[in-house]
């Protein structure tokens, strides 16, 4: 059942049953206020028939010294007479409480005459037939004599009048009922909207449409709620788009990853076969095996490179301070014997806080991809200053530069913008997306600026202790 309905159903389950019992005690409680009255008028006229009965009984001739059981039957004859019209029926009974006189249509019940006592009055209401009646009893005192006078009086009407109350009540709260079914119902309606527009924008999502949002229709919890409900949804398209991103770079990474293996495998197994297959002169052998071996090295230091990329994406590092002095005298003598270009460095002393071998690597990869980018007899410049909140470090390359649509991609494994270039220096793409993994763990990242023919400048930052516990 829709939530529109089941709030319906309740809300008008929730008014009937508050009319019924409101209803039921408001019939009642008039019934029960006109059946005290009529209690009150049948006892005073039980008062008022038993004054008229003593005031006759003194009237009798004194004939004899007490009332005779001739003279009660006459005397109930007048007073019944006298009230005719008014629906009362009296009975007179003796000291033995045997029936002297009892008007047609009076009940043979005598468990009322049984309780009647002196100085008392009682009554009660009784049924018969469709009628009701209110039964009074009296003792009169006459000449002597203790009689029993009973009444009863029609209160029919009262009866009648709650049975009508009842109905014209059950009649009165269907149509109000129904009415109030109608109000609420648009009332529902206008207070589940932001509800049903959720469903929907929930629907549509479920179904992959995730830049679907639900309109906000009110400012109250609803619309917060739908405004947190965009939200998430932002989050979550946000979310599947990064993860569309991560397949789509897995599937270019294992796709780059294949290709990579299958140039040089390809050239070892067909040189190896050459060697296996003929007898070569001793350059060619030379040549062949060289080209093997190197080959080798290139998938032998590709595969480090994979190894060093998925153990900085799952550990942690210890930080130690180094000092600058020790990280550019460790990038000199490792470039020391490359004659193609030339490396100048210049740094400001000072204290860094990294892993010394993570750092290195990062360092010699730089460089490393800048020599590739630059010509014969160009220069690489690395450059290094203290900063207010860490120590910056810089690489620059005056060679052939990245256009700014490739450089978004670079810190990819096994990206190259220059492919057949970075395979004649035995380069697999995945220097970058190294140094991005360790830096950071190190809090930091790599800035890249670069123009197209000009050269390329690589910065990073590495903060000192109190930076690095302000980041944590």
């Amino acid at each position: 059942m829709k939530f529109l309905y089941k709030i319906l159903l309740w809300t008008i389950i929730i008014m009937a049953a508050a009319f019924g019992f409101s209803g039921y005690f408001f019939v009642n409680f008039v019934f029960e206020t006109s059946l005290e009255r009529e209690i009150d008028q049948a006892l005073d006229g039980s008062n008022i028939l038993q004054f008229a009965f003593e005031t006759a009984a003194l009237n009798v001739p004194t004939k004899y010294d007490m009332l005779q059981d001739i003279a009660v039957e006459q005397i109930g004859a007048k007073l019944e007479s006298s009230g005719h019209g008014s629906g009362r029926l009296l009975r007179l009974s003796n000291e033995e409480k045997e029936v002297l006189y009892a008007s047609e249509g009076f009940p043979g019940d005598t468990a009322l005459l049984q309780e009647i006592g002196e100085n008392t009055r009682i009554w009660q209401v009784i049924p018969q037939g469709d009628h009701y009646y209110i039964q009074t009893g009296i003792m009169v005192n006459a000449l002597d004599r203790h009689l029993y006078l009973e009444t009863m009086e029609n209160v029919t009407r009262v009866f009648e009048e709650r049975s009508t109350g009842f109905t014209v009540y059950r009649q009165v709260t269907l149509a109000m009922l129904a009415l109030c079914a109608l109000v609420l119902f648009f009332i529902c309606s206008w207070l589940t909207k932001p509800i049903r527009r959720l469903t929907r924008a929930t629907r549509k999502m479920a179904d992959g449409d995730y830049g679907y949002r639900a309109r906000q229709v009110s400012n109250d919890e609803l619309g917060q709620l739908t405004m947190d409900f965009n939200s998430m949804a932002n989050t979550l398209e946000g979310t599947i788009g990064e993860l569309k991103e991560e397949v789509r770079a897995r599937e270019d990474f294992i796709a780059a990853f294949a290709h990579e293996l299958k140039t040089p495998l390809t050239a070892i197994i067909g040189y190896a076969d050459v060697l296996r297959s003929r007898k070569l002169d001793e350059e060619k052998h030379f040549l062949s095996s060289n080209y093997i071996y190197t080959e080798g090295k290139r998938l032998e230091n590709m595969a480090f490179r994979l190894l060093d990329i998925i153990v900085t994406k799952r550990e942690q590092v210890d930080l130690q301070p180094v000092e600058a002095g020790t990280l550019f005298g460790y990038l000199e003598d490792m470039f020391a014997g490359n004659r193609e270009q030339q490396l100048y460095t210049s740094f400001q002393e000072g204290t860094v806080y990294a892993e010394v071998n993570l750092l290195k690597s990062v360092l010699v990869n730089l460089v490393d991809n800048a020599m590739k980018a630059s010509e014969p007899g160009g220069v690489v410049e690395v450059f290094g200053e203290c900063q207010e909140n860490g120590y910056m470090f810089w690489v620059r390359d005056y060679g052939v530069g990245i256009p700014a649509e490739e450089l978004k991609k670079i810190t990819e494994a096994f990206y190259m913008v220059d492919k057949s270039r970075s395979r004649s220096r035995n380069g697999a793409g995945l220097g970058l997306a190294l140094c991005v993994e360790i830096l950071r763990l190190h809090h930091s990242e790599l800035v890249i600026e670069s123009t197209v023919g000009e050269g390329t400048w690589i910065s990073f930052l590495l903060p000192d202790r109190e930076s690095i516990g302000e980041i944590l």
